[in-house]
């Protein structure tokens, strides 16, 4: 199967082409044609990742995998949930995002630090699909007081996953892509694909 990636994020698709090319699926980035993303104007992840999809399968002709995800912490009512690229007012500004959320989170008395990263994969096979194939993953994990590790992109020097003892920036990719909520998300996908062959 021949596929465009719905996304220019190139953490995300470092992570998502080897689990793609595992599962025999050649995923081609978006960059590859030269469109731009798609405003993400949904209310919810799943809204995003077919706007994304979407986009993709109309500018290319190609079926479409995209995938909207974010960090949902606990004691800031879901933030920064949705707006997770761009929390601190610039996409892709992960410092600053960090930064933010730290704030945030020291600005609170002894608070509660369980938080989950949440990813959720649409596959269109053309753009007027009217029965995406859907898949979700989550991350369990605690927020730390500051950033530990220098792998991973976006929030992963602050997420702490507990039974790794590891914050996600520290965990090897090999790993990663099985255990975080976009390796889960994958697997699941691969396997809702392998039910449909």
């Amino acid at each position: 199967m021949k596929l465009v990636i719905a996304t220019s994020n190139k953490g995300k698709l470092a992570e998502m082409q080897p689990i793609l090319e595992a599962a025999g699926i050649a995923g081609i980035p978006q960059g590859h044609f030269g469109f731009a993303d798609a405003e993400e104007t949904g209310h919810t992840f799943v809204e995003n990742a077919l706007l994304k999809a979407r986009n993709a399968c109309r500018q290319t002709g190609l079926p479409a995998l995209a995938d909207d995800s974010g960090l949902i912490i606990d004691a800031l009512d879901g933030a920064p949930g949705l707006i997770s690229a761009h929390y601190a007012g610039v996409h892709g500004d992960a410092q600053g995002n960090i930064a933010k959320v730290l704030a945030e989170m020291a600005a609170l008395d002894n608070p509660i630090r369980t938080a989950r990263f949440y990813c959720c994969i649409v596959l269109l096979t053309h753009a007027e699909d009217p029965q995406p194939v859907i898949a979700e993953g989550v991350w369990h994990g605690e927020i730390l007081d500051a950033p530990l590790g220098e792998h991973g992109f976006g929030y992963d020097p602050i997420f702490w996953d507990p039974a790794l003892k590891q914050s996600a920036a520290q965990v090897p990719a090999e790993l990663k892509n099985r255990i975080s909520h976009r390796g889960r998300a994958l697997q699941q996908l691969q396997l809702k694909l392998q039910a449909h062959a």
